[in-house]
């Protein structure tokens, strides 16, 4: 079976093509602009295929699972904390690994500007942003859903040229990673439980064990959750639950986002399973707590 959209969880947004002709005739409008941006989490049997190209390039970003893409013939495996683009007119097909499918972000885009941008990405097929002691993942991740966003709230030209602004800032995070990591407010100090608090971060949308975080750190388990709990009065298991319910408070509060949508943000795949581990941290439910914060 192979499938083109209709994930669970997945959000999606097309620009009217009203709106990208007014992008296409604007002085800064024309320069990059945004055709189409979505989030697919979890997507079993992805596919897609376009034996004469697309019309604008495809950024694929893979943050879990896997997946692969073949570009004029040319095939790869894509695994996650992986990207990679896709040029305008190139003949390609991509899709999700069979028994580990992959999460992605994706954006169609196109502008006078944005060969120049995306072409030095296209060169090494797919790059990898891995997490480390300053890697600003989530950083990223959280400028993708203020073009999303930004978005959702209407094809004003206003909005339009915004999103389109901050795609210049996204892509820049890719092109200049190095100064991107080493520009950034309050990174992660030397400490361990510091560096791991980061990690988890990093991490947000995965279901980090605490192997992954002993790994990580060094630590055997036993000397992880002695540091942890000296440092913060938690195991690490139970603050990175803690993590993920303060984040998924941040969707409730401030996007519309369906809980079935935002489980998936903070690493639950489950949403009913998500809604309990809501209710038993913060004593109410999902929908519950947004009524009471939106009072």
């Amino acid at each position: 079976m192979r499938i083109k959209d209709g994930f669970s969880g997945q959000r999606q947004i097309a620009v009217p093509s009203a709106g990208v002709r007014e992008m296409e005739q604007h002085p800064t409008g024309k320069d990059l602009h945004i055709t189409d941006i979505g989030f697919y989490p979890k997507a079993a049997h992805h596919y897609r295929e376009r034996p004469h190209g697309g019309a604008e390039h495809i950024f694929i970003y893979c943050t879990n699972g896997q997946g692969w893409v073949e570009i004029s013939g040319n095939r790869r495996k894509v695994r996650e904390n992986q990207f990679f683009i896709v040029p305008l007119g190139a003949p390609h097909s991509y899709g999700a690994a069979a028994l580990t499918p992959w999460t992605i972000y994706w954006i169609h885009f196109k502008g006078e500007k944005a060969l120049p941008l995306a072409a030095p990405l296209m060169l090494s097929g797919c790059n990898s942003i891995e997490v480390s002691e300053r890697s600003r993942i989530g950083d990223r991740l959280r400028l993708f859903e203020e073009i999303y966003a930004a978005l959702d709230n209407g094809f004003t030209g206003e909005n339009m040229l915004y999103a389109g602004l901050c795609l210049h800032h996204f892509l820049g995070t890719l092109l200049y990673v190095e100064q991107f990591r080493h520009t950034s407010i309050g990174s992660a100090g030397n400490d361990a439980v510091d560096l791991v608090i980061h990690y988890m971060r990093e991490n947000m949308e995965k279901d980090v064990s605490m192997s992954d975080l002993v790994d990580f750190s060094g630590y055997s388990t036993s000397q992880l959750n002695n540091i942890f709990k000296q440092r913060t009065g938690l195991s690490p298991k139970q603050y990175y639950l803690q993590l993920k319910i303060r984040e998924a408070c941040k969707y409730l509060n401030f996007t519309d986002m369906k809980v079935n949508q935002l489980c998936y943000k903070v690493g639950v795949q489950d949403p009913l399973y998500f809604s309990r581990l809501f209710t038993k941290v913060m004593g109410c439910s999902p929908s519950e707590y947004r009524c009471i914060q939106k009072g």
